[in-house]
């Protein structure tokens, strides 16, 4: 269903595009920032998970739906439908809030798409999960157990964060998203969520 969801809405982004400006997580103040602001360009609470279903470019929401088909399912098959769409949007809200925090501080005004941080918080509950399993990356083709896969991931994100590289990228978005992730499966592993 998540799947359905964001294909419908790139491809309703792709038919009128500007049509859904106001989904996007928009930073605190954005109205005020740069008037006229366009219409739509103001934070609502609501962003905070609608943001998640918006993508820039056929690629954009291709890398992020492969990784939520690649490591969604198996968790929905660990936890259940419940509990992972819990899992999914806490993720995506706690990303969309650091993400926020990050744009107060920086003073940065741009608007945020993309399911990413609950993609990457997926990453790491597969990583906490099957530790050992294997998963290649696609550039260099290298074989990493999935414990070592999320370390680099977080590694590397955290790094661009820092350094700015790749800008329009929501660095600390994708880690906000990890850790999120983990404090809730932490969580759970003290109180098992009895939802399937």
């Amino acid at each position: 269903m998540l799947l359905i969801a964001n294909i419908g809405a790139y491809l309703l982004e792709t038919l009128e595009p500007g049509l859904l400006i106001g989904l996007a997580l928009w930073p605190l103040g954005t109205a005020q920032a740069f008037p006229p602001a366009p219409v739509g360009a103001h934070f609502q609470p609501w962003q905070l998970v609608t943001y998640a279903f918006l993508h820039g470019n056929l690629l954009h929401i291709a890398l992020n739906m492969y990784g939520l088909w690649l490591f969604g399912v198996r968790m929905e098959q660990v936890w259940g439908s419940r509990a992972f769409l819990i899992f999914y949007f806490v993720c995506v809200v706690g990303a969309g809030l650091t993400q926020l925090l990050f744009t107060s501080l920086s003073g940065q005004i741009y608007p945020t798409i993309g399911a990413s941080g609950g993609v990457f918080g997926l990453l790491l509950a597969f990583g906490m999960t099957f530790p050992e399993e294997r998963l290649m990356l696609v550039f260099p083709p290298v074989i990493l157990k999935a414990k070592w896969f999320v370390v680099l991931y977080g590694a590397i994100e955290l790094w661009a964060g820092v350094t700015g590289t790749q800008a329009g990228v929501a660095h600390f978005a994708h880690l906000g998203g990890m850790a999120f992730g983990y404090f809730l499966i932490r969580y759970w592993r003290e109180n098992p969520p009895a939802l399937r």
